[in-house]
């Protein structure tokens, strides 16, 4: 509770007849009282400032508390398209994979289907020797009385013999390659290697031996028609031309 400084009352009459006359102003009250108003005014002061620090730090705090939230807020969003990312990345992963395992799988399949191929064409290839090897007597003795054997060389070439053609000499031999392989035919000498230039047939190189006369328009004709068997009889019948004449 204040405390109220009161003026103290003075009596002039008694002070006058006083042999020592004194007034007392009660001056240590006053200052007392001095100092309690200080000491108020200085504690009111105190008062407002704390009051004003607080709030400004009130504020600061609130400001923090907006700036913390603005934050947080984005890193809610941020999250939640890291998460939608991270989804969609695994819904495509697993599409890949499934496609790999059904990948796997046909690869799978297609090297079941080549391993029974391989078997197959490793039975088919025994079979033919087998069948091969048992008819090698009677092609033996087809090549004695036709007087020709037909060999295989290197990749898509056959070696063709003749003999009985000279009656001179029955055991010569008239050979020459037939190239099967490409678009078309070619003729080339296993003993002389003569050389024809065919520009208008697609066989830049035609050969025979001994060399035959009729072979380029023969060859040409092998290419027209595709026929090698006529082909193979027509040269027979050119090498006994030659050597009749």
């Amino acid at each position: 509770m204040a405390h109220t400084f009161r003026v103290p009352q003075i009596d002039l009459a008694s002070v006058i007849n006083s042999d020592l006359p004194t007034i007392d102003l009660k001056l240590q009250s006053y200052e007392a009282v001095t100092l309690r108003f200080l000491k108020a005014v200085t504690t009111y002061k105190n008062q407002i400032v704390n009051e004003e620090t607080d709030s400004r730090a009130t504020n600061q705090c609130k400001v923090t508390e907006l700036d913390l939230a603005q934050e947080l807020s984005k890193e809610a969003e941020e999250r939640k398209d890291a998460e939608v990312s991270v989804a969609t990345f695994k819904r495509q992963l697993a599409s890949l994979k499934e496609k790999c395992a059904a990948i796997d799988s046909e690869i799978e399949q297609y090297r079941a289907i080549a391993d029974n191929l391989e078997r197959e064409r490793q039975r088919e290839r025994s079979t033919l020797m087998t069948h091969a090897t048992g008819a090698q007597p009677d092609i033996q003795t087809l090549e004695k009385a036709l007087a020709c054997v037909i060999e295989g060389l290197e990749a898509d070439q056959l070696l063709i013999r003749f003999w009985f053609i000279d009656p001179n000499r029955p055991e010569r031999e008239f050979t020459f390659v037939l190239d099967v392989g490409g678009s078309g035919y070619k003729v080339r000498d296993v003993m002389f290697f003569t050389v024809y230039d065919i520009s208008h047939s697609p066989l830049p190189v035609v050969t025979s031996s001994p060399p035959l006369p009729s072979l380029s328009v023969l060859v040409n004709s092998l290419n027209d028609s595709k026929d090698i068997y006529w082909f193979i009889l027509a040269m027979r019948q050119a090498f006994v031309k030659l050597v009749s004449a």
